[in-house]
């Protein structure tokens, strides 16, 4: 059974910094890729940022470019979203997700792509 528990969300004044942490299992690493996604409130969800578990290629919603970060640590099977310089539009429900059927090769950023889902943990940036 595939599992993925997300933790690390909270609030944060705006230019602040949250990591945000997945825990996988159950899943067959290597073929997969892993994501983020966010939901604001009357919004429709959308992509933040993507990761192949095997060779590390990575994918950023432009809104995440230069601010966030994604990374995973094999040992551990957790896949990380460190956020930086935080702004109140970062405010949000993230979703941590993986996709098993691209054969972890290339990473995708559309929510179809993505077939295991995580509860979500909120985010919310102050002003």
């Amino acid at each position: 059974q595939v599992q993925l528990v997300e933790s690390g969300g909270g609030l944060v004044q705006a230019g602040g910094s949250l990591r945000l942490s997945c825990a996988a299992s159950g899943l067959t690493f290597t073929n997969a890729a892993m994501g983020w996604f966010r939901q604001a409130p009357g919004k429709e969800r959308e992509f933040v940022a993507a990761i192949t578990w095997a060779s590390g290629i990575t994918e950023y919603a432009d809104s995440a470019k230069g601010r966030f970060t994604i990374s995973r640590d094999n040992a551990k099977n957790t896949v990380y979203l460190k956020m930086d310089r935080l702004n109140p539009d970062d405010t949000a429900v993230y979703y941590c997700t993986a996709d098993t059927h691209g054969g972890g090769v290339v990473v995708l950023t559309a929510i179809a792509a993505y077939n295991y889902w995580g509860q979500g943990t909120q985010v919310t940036v102050s002003s």
